[in-house]
């Protein structure tokens, strides 16, 4: 597949480095705040596009903060001089490197997908049950041979049924393959890797050109990463909430539970560093993210700061 972005693609991602460029100002103007609220809620490319340009901000951050502070200072660089930067790069298609054709191409084109904030069931053509959870997208392929679930991203909760073919069913993620076994089970994939869950039943778990398999019972989970497929340990009342619509924590830190949050709304939502270890245990409805705020802040010694409906930050109350 060609490495040429869209021009819809390339003019989005375009538009996003500006809008970054423009709100980066220690003081952007509240007009400029509610035009870029506009602009993202317009169109789902815009939210990708936005995504993306996070996605640069935040390997930016990754660099010791003492060093590139000397990197900018040594060069002569304004922090705006830096962002506008983005804007070119983006211009000249360098945004594509970072994964937007791997990531947002596959999941504009899987032909089962949700967007931020949605849940939604489906049935497949042997009447297994597949649930996916908020902003993921899945292939299904289904054969005289086999039954696979290709997750592109996202979580997937799968219910399986029994097939008059005799046909093993899989769910593929990048970093493992799960057979299920007259099951039922989540499977979540993201730059971290693979979690795979066991609510009911059994399933067994491989990774690409290795030997070494797992095998999950009913109640259990493993997380898989570089190739290496980690211990199983015991579900907690956190597995598989969401197919109910709530986040459970239970003595979660707190910036944990906001970027799990996070995964549910649109735009920023931030955690101040000196809370960010507040230990939280509650659930919180997945379906209405303002409202699980609202419950943080009555609950918790924390209060939430609206920049607009996208920009979100929770800080110490008072």
């Amino acid at each position: 597949m060609s490495d040429v972005l869209k021009p819809n693609e390339r003019e989005a991602i375009s538009e996003a480095a500006r809008w970054y460029a423009r709100l980066a100002d220690e003081s952007p103007a509240a007009s400029d705040q509610q035009a870029w609220q506009r602009w993202l809620a317009a169109d789902p490319i815009h939210q990708q596009a936005w995504q993306r340009i996070e996605s640069v901000n935040l390997q930016m951050g990754r660099v010791p903060g003492r060093l590139a502070a000397a990197t900018l200072a040594s060069v002569g660089h304004s922090r705006r001089q830096v962002l506008r930067g983005v804007v070119m790069l983006a211009s000249l298609g360098g945004l594509a490197t970072l994964g937007w054709r791997s990531d947002t191409r596959q999941r504009f084109t899987a032909g089962y997908k949700t967007a931020v904030g949605e849940r939604r069931a489906f049935t497949l053509a042997d009447g297994s049950q597949m649930l996916l959870n908020t902003d993921s997208a899945v292939d299904v392929h289904f054969d005289a041979n086999q039954r696979l679930i290709i997750l592109r991203a996202g979580e997937v909760l799968v219910s399986t049924a029994s097939d008059a073919l005799g046909r093993p069913l899989r769910v593929q993620s990048p970093d493992a393959s799960v057979r299920a076994l007259g099951t039922r089970f989540t499977v979540r994939s993201w730059s971290g890797g693979t979690e795979v869950a066991v609510l009911e039943k059994t399933v067994e778990v491989s990774v690409p050109r290795q030997s070494t398999k797992l095998r999950l019972e009913a109640g259990q989970h493993a997380h898989i990463a570089a190739g290496v497929i980690g211990p199983a340990q015991a579900n907690n009342a956190s597995v598989g909430a969401w197919e109910k619509g709530s986040l459970v924590a239970i003595d979660r830190p707190l910036g944990e539970l906001l970027e799990e949050l996070g995964r549910y709304r649109h735009g920023w939502l931030r955690c101040d560093p000196r809370i960010s270890g507040l230990r939280i245990s509650g659930a919180f409805p997945v379906d209405d993210t303002d409202l699980a705020l609202r419950a943080l802040e009555l609950s918790f010694p924390v209060a939430v700061v609206y920049r607009t409906g996208y920009w979100v930050t929770v800080v110490p109350r008072g």
